[in-house]
Order: C-alpha cells, then structure tokens, then sequence
C-alpha cells in the first residue's frame, strides 16, 4: 500500500515537473524572443524572466531531491552531497519567493496612487527601488547559508565522532528542524512585504473607485483594472505561497515524527507552487497571454 501511494505521488511529481518547465520555460522564450527583436525589455518582463529561470531551477532541485530521497539517502549523509542539495534549494527558493515579491512591489509602485511623499518618490524612482531590493535579499541569502552551513558542519561533527552508520540515518530529521526552522523564518520576510503590497493595493483601489463615484465613471476604467489585475496576481501568489509554506511546516513536524507519507505528500503539495503560478501570471501578462493563445491556436489548428 504504502509504495503504491509513493509511485502515484512520483507521477504527480513528475506531472507536476513537466507543467511547471512548459509554464516557465514559455516565459523565459517568449521574453527572449522579444527582447532579441527590440533589444530591450520592459522591467515586469525582466522580473518575469528571472522570475521563471529561479523557478525552474527550483523545480528541477525538488525532483532531484525527490528521487535521491525515495533511493540514495545515503548521499544526503556525505557532507558535500549535503551542502550540495540543500544549498541549491536555498538559493533556487530565495529568487523564486524575492522575485514574486519584487513583482507585487512593482505594481504596488507602478498602480498605486497615494499623495505620501515618500511614497511619490519610490514610484518615481521604481527600477532603481526594485534593484536595490533585489541587492538588499542577497544580504538575507548570504545570512541565510552562513547559518545553515553552521548547522550542517554541527551535524557532521557529531555524525563523525559515532562510527555507527544507523545514528547518521536516524539523525536526518534531527538535523533538518534547525534547517527548516532557519529556512522558514528567512521565508516570511517575503510573504510579509507581499502581504503588505497587497493590502496597499486594496486600500488604493477603494480611494479610486470613491472617485470614480464622484465623477460617475464607470468599472472599466482602465486605471481600475489595472488594479484589479494586480491584486489577482498578488493574491494568487500569496495563497499559492501560504499553502506551501504550510506544507514545509507540516513536512517538518511529519520528519520529527519520521511519517514518510506525510513527509512525501506534503512535499508533492509544495512543488505545485512554483508549477501553477506561472500560469497565473501568464494569464495575467497581456503580452504572454496573447502568445499563449496564438501558440494553442496554431496546435489546435493542426489537429
């Protein structure tokens, strides 16, 4: 029974693997395409690009990791198999989680309309706000596997001193809850600033649409469904991310209590993230989505 439930979680994997590189991959060639013909992009189609590389390294080190997990645990024991795997998730996840963030920051900055000065001065000077964010998360970074490093070194030091080779297995999950627990609170700095993008974003809707009453405009202002289309893509991007940010705590408590199928299923979860929301903001982008519908039409058509 239970390695049925572990071959159809692989499927799902791998399901999930394949939408995710088509989905992002799309980004990065369409984007590339573009920026071949004009020799310029826009700044969202800069962050979209980096955005769906970091995410599909990201994918790539979540089947990998999923694959050496199920048959070459071993590997995660040796020190540089170790730094290896989990330095790699790090940092793949660190511009997956930043790089969305930047994103709800730049249609905060480029939509949203408030007389705060200081506010007027970041939206005058966006792409310089959004590189010195982007700098700004590689202190985060560098702390971030500095501390993990440390752990990892702790481990293999008491992993060396017992010569039995069961105490190194078994002690998987005991050194993976000061890793997660570093990972998961270098994660909510992200969710946080999105979190508050989104909320702006809501209150500088309800300012608009009380203006537009005054002035008996309609819903379909543009300027509206700017901001409509932004909370879309902000909220997609919070809600993907709270759920895989539930699933990495509740795959941490399942390895404390070494539940394999919870600890796998959680994980199966988590990969649907960085798989789905580029779709969503494929949908979301006028320019993907209209290479996104002439692509389907040109396979329709040659049924």
């Amino acid at each position: 029974m239970e390695s049925a439930l572990l071959s159809i979680l692989t499927l799902v994997i791998i399901a999930e693997f394949v939408i995710g590189n088509l989905s992002n991959g799309f980004i990065v060639l369409i984007n590339c395409i573009d920026w071949v013909s004009k020799r310029q992009l826009s700044s969202v189609d800069k962050i979209l690009t980096f955005l769906a590389i970091s995410r599909i390294g990201l994918i790539w080190e979540l089947l990998v990791s999923w694959f050496l997990g199920l048959h070459y645990l071993a590997i995660f024991v040796s020190g540089t198999g170790l730094r290896i795997m989990i330095f790699s998730w790090v940092v793949s996840n660190h511009f997956s989680l930043w790089l969305a963030t930047i994103l709800s920051i730049f249609y905060l900055l480029k939509i949203a309309s408030f007389s705060s000065p200081t506010f007027l001065y970041l939206k005058w000077r966006v792409n310089q706000v959004i590189l010195m964010i982007l700098l700004g998360t590689l202190v985060f970074l560098f702390l971030n596997l500095i501390q993990i490093n440390i752990h990892i070194k702790d481990w293999l030091d008491r992993c060396e001193r017992n010569t039995i080779w069961n105490f190194s297995m078994s002690g998987l999950p005991t050194f993976s809850v000061p890793v997660k627990f570093t990972m998961t609170m270098f994660s909510l700095a992200p969710f946080t600033v999105a979190l508050i993008s989104f909320l702006l974003l809501i209150f500088s809707l309800r300012k608009h649409l009380q203006k537009m009453q005054l002035n008996y405009k309609g819903h379909r202002e543009p300027r509206t469904k700017a901001h409509i289309n932004a909370l879309k893509i902000v909220i997609s991007f919070l809600l993907l991310y709270a759920s895989f940010f539930l699933c990495i705590l509740i795959s941490w408590i399942s390895e404390l209590y070494q539940n394999t199928l919870i600890h796998m299923f959680c994980q199966t979860i988590g990969v649907f993230y960085p798989s789905s929301h580029s779709f969503l903001l494929i949908l979301g982008n006028p320019k993907l989505r209209q290479a996104s519908l002439l692509v389907a039409a040109k396979v329709w058509a040659k049924r």
